[in-house]
């Protein structure tokens, strides 16, 4: 495996304001496949076909004839459209739109955010009902600088909160409510099908497109009813495998497609998103400077034997799943003069471990299936303290694989298939295998106790945000 990376600029209008340059996205993709093809002396020619993976509701609309964006892309985190969720939810609640897509009025998802771009940027409504401007998520984006097509696939549509779950195509009734024009939406199509060809590869066929979570599903072979996933990055997801139908959470969960190949019918799937992890451990880096590096956060926190009391819920931007609390915000509880920056650092790691039990517990009341194992990936799992932690609080076995980058390897997978290079999902099987593991072994009732603590931190969160601020 060859693999090339390179950053790309967070930027912050203003407080609660996350956008991306999609320019510099492009600009930095054609690098990567540039050097990854370097790395591994290889051509052009050398390619069967390309897979797309990306951050799923991150919004970008641009125009039809330049290709230019009219704006910065609106990113995953971004809470601008806070008092737009609160309108729209007066009428219908949080759960207005769930029957239909599956997602909860949330600042989260794609259509609020492309509502919010058509009611700020000068002139752009206007553009868009001329059929002048385009939207998309950045599959969309890339293939339609990668093709000239403009298409997204189910598992990218699925998170716009703009099509209807059970029927695979946009919601004219979702569409009227976030006042969209639908002649500026892309066509849905499968997530493993042939969607062009990239030019600038010679015609090496464009034939995937998962949003990465359902891209790390897909490369975690995670193709049976009850198999299930947690990728650890800057936030975290858990998605659980429900088969061909789709399961309407009562537990605060988002029903999504897991992916869809081909001319086969969509595999569902429930996720729990979990808006901060990694990114604590980057907030006590850049913010606090209590490390210098994140690897660092394991050394600090083996400094103590345990937390000492202390529990951190980091709601920076509001609670994710299971409350959808766009009002809470970030609290640190159980401070006493006791307390060292190893209790800081072990509290930081073993946030995002109670968070994922969180998760699970919603998972296996909607499922009706509990979990029997967890499959990782990411950079956190690097960590092994939190991965021990989260085998305890989780009270099952927690698992990695040897390729960690299950994103990337999704959407190859899906690519592969399409042109053949493949023949099923058992082919895939075979690749998949163990590189560590590890077993719960805390005493049950301190495993109750701390879930306890942590559960009465969280409440201490709410409705921290008041209607001025």
């Amino acid at each position: 495996m060859s693999v090339g990376q390179k950053e790309h600029r967070q930027i912050f209008p203003r407080p609660g304001w996350v956008e991306h340059d999609a320019e510099e996205i492009w600009h930095n993709v054609v690098y990567v496949v540039q050097e990854a093809l370097s790395n591994a002396q290889l051509q052009a020619a050398d390619l069967r076909a390309l897979g797309i993976t990306n951050q799923r509701e991150t919004t970008l609309v641009w125009d039809r004839a330049t290709g230019r964006p009219v704006h910065n892309a609106i990113n995953w985190q971004d809470t601008r459209t806070d008092q737009l969720i609160r309108e729209i939810g007066r009428d219908g609640g949080q759960d207005r739109f769930r029957q239909r897509c599956g997602l909860p009025l949330a600042t989260y998802f794609s259509g609020p955010k492309l509502a919010w771009m058509l009611d700020h940027v000068d002139g752009l409504r206007a553009r868009a009902e001329a059929g002048e401007v385009v939207f998309g998520t950045i599959d969309s984006w890339l293939i339609w600088k990668l093709t000239g097509e403009h298409v997204t696939d189910v598992t990218n549509a699925s998170r716009t909160m703009l099509m209807d779950l059970a029927t695979l195509e946009w919601d004219p009734v979702l569409l009227d409510a976030f006042g969209v024009p639908r002649a500026m939406l892309p066509e849905i199509r499968s997530s493993s099908e042939i969607y062009g060809e990239a030019r600038m590869l010679g015609g090496v066929p464009v034939a995937a497109a998962l949003g990465d979570q359902s891209a790390a599903l897909f490369g975690q072979t995670c193709y049976e009813r009850g198999d299930a996933k947690c990728t650890y990055g800057t936030g975290s997801f858990l998605l659980m495998n429900t088969g061909p139908e789709p399961v309407w959470s009562t537990n605060g969960l988002l029903t999504t497609v897991g992916y869809k190949i081909g001319e086969a019918a969509a595999t569902y799937a429930l996720e729990g998103s979990i808006a901060v992890t990694g990114a604590l451990v980057q907030w006590l880096r850049d913010n606090l400077e209590l490390i210098g590096s994140a690897p660092e956060i394991e050394t600090l926190a083996r400094t103590v034997d345990d937390n000492g009391g202390c529990y951190f819920v980091p709601a920076f931007s509001g609670l994710f799943a299971p409350h959808w609390r766009s009002d809470a915000r970030g609290v640190i509880a159980g401070l006493t003069g006791y307390i060292t920056k190893g209790h800081l650092a072990r509290a930081v790691l073993e946030a995002t471990a109670f968070q994922t039990r969180e998760v699970v517990e919603a998972m296996n009341g909607d499922a009706t299936i509990d979990l029997a194992a967890l499959r990782v990936d990411g950079g956190m799992t690097a960590n092994n303290l939190l991965m021990q932690f989260l085998a305890d609080m989780l009270d099952v076995p927690v698992v990695r694989p040897i390729v960690a980058e299950t994103p990337s390897l999704g959407a190859a997978y899906a690519a592969g298939l399409a042109v053949g290079f493949w023949p099923d999902t058992e082919s895939l099987r075979t690749h998949w295998h163990r590189a560590a593991e590890w077993l719960p072994r805390m005493d049950p009732a301190a495993r109750e106790k701390a879930y306890r603590k942590w559960m009465k931190t969280v409440a201490r969160t709410h409705d921290w945000v008041d209607d001025d601020d």
